[in-house]
Formats: C-alpha cells, sequence, structure tokens
C-alpha cells in the first residue's frame, strides 16, 4: 500500500497536496482581513481581542510554516538550485502562475489590511496612542510562511550547479572512478610524475 491508500490523505509532494496548502492561505487570508477590519470598524474591546488573537495565530502559523519549508529547501539545495526569491516570493519558472498569483495576491492583501487597519486606529480606545490592531503588521510572516512551505516541497527547482556552470550532479558521476579517487586529482598527480 502507498501513502494515502487508506485514509486518503494526499501524497507529499503532490499536486493535491500543493492545493491545500494556497487554500489554507486563502482562508486564513480571508479570516485575518474579516476580522481585523471587523476589529477596526467596531473598535471594541472584544472586537479588538478577536482580531489580536486571530493575528497572532496566523503569525504563529506563519514562522511555523516559514520554517519547515526553510529546513526542507536546505534539504533540496543539496542536489538543486534554490534562491530565496524563489522559496519565499515565488518567483522563476519553477512555480505555476496560478499559484504565484494566488499565494502573492494573499501576501499583498495580508500587508495592505495589516497596514490599513493600523493606520485607521492610531489611537486606543481611551485615546492613548497605540492600538491593539498594530499586532497585524506581523501577519504578512503568515504569507511568506506558506510561500516557503508550498516551494519547498512543490516548486521546480534546477540542478545545483558548480563554479564552471556544470551540474554537479553530473560532475560528481563523471569525476569518480571505481576506487573514489577523483580524476581532477589523478591528472594533477601525472604532472608530477
Amino acid at each position: 500500500m502507498t501513502t494515502g491508500e487508506l485514509d486518503r490523505t494526499p501524497a507529499r509532494g503532490s499536486t493535491e497536496q500543493g492545493n491545500i496548502i494556497v487554500k489554507a492561505t486563502v482562508v486564513g487570508t480571508a479570516l485575518f482581513v474579516v476580522t481585523a477590519v471587523f476589529a477596526a470598524a467596531v473598535f471594541t474591546t472584544a472586537a479588538q481581542w478577536v482580531g489580536a488573537v486571530t493575528a497572532m495565530a496566523l503569525f504563529m502559523v506563519g514562522v511555523f510554516a516559514f520554517l519547515w519549508g526553510f529546513w526542507n529547501a536546505l534539504q533540496r539545495s543539496r542536489e538543486e538550485e534554490v534562491s530565496v526569491t524563489q522559496l519565499f516570493l515565488l518567483l522563476g519558472a519553477g512555480t505555476p502562475a496560478r499559484v504565484r498569483r494566488i499565494m502573492l495576491a494573499m501576501l499583498a492583501l495580508q500587508a495592505v489590511t495589516a497596514f490599513g487597519t493600523a493606520i485607521w486606529r492610531l489611537d486606543g480606545p481611551d485615546g492613548s496612542p497605540g492600538s491593539s490592531l498594530a499586532v497585524g503588521l506581523l501577519v504578512p510572516m503568515f504569507g511568506l510562511g506558506m510561500n516557503g512551505l508550498w516551494a519547498a516541497y512543490h516548486a521546480d527547482f534546477g540542478p545545483r550547479l558548480d563554479a564552471a556552470g556544470a551540474p554537479m550532479l553530473e560532475m560528481s558521476a563523471n569525476s569518480r572512478q571505481d576506487d573514489g579517487t577523483s580524476t581532477a586529482s589523478m591528472k594533477q598527480n601525472e604532472d608530477h610524475g
């Protein structure tokens, strides 16, 4: 049996699993927008608590997703060229245009909502400077983390290259002999006799 046959969970790295990450990003962003705008419009203590707790929860999920994605991208970087812009901003040919468009739109919506609601209510209900809506400024970490998580499992990265521009996998396979001595070191020794 393969992964997911009994419980119908999608296989790791599958398109279906990638779609779950995209959908989770959309749902999390929608939840943030609704609670932040509601908190800014109503501006009661209860509404501010709901907005702040939602923002902090999404921030924590984002930090976890960021670290998880980064760790898995590091593992892939041993054999593939992984760049930070490809990983967290989904730039490059390795990310489908539909996924890039949705994920970056959600990241932009998170940033606009966070700044918009924080600026809308610069002062607290009692007139003191600062408001709990400023916690929303942490939410774009959710978008960055989810981008990184998606890219770490689903983006296509090119093979890792050496300094001369040759793929490292081919170089390492061609430069080894049966006894494990590299061809380059043998040629160097031939010059010396």
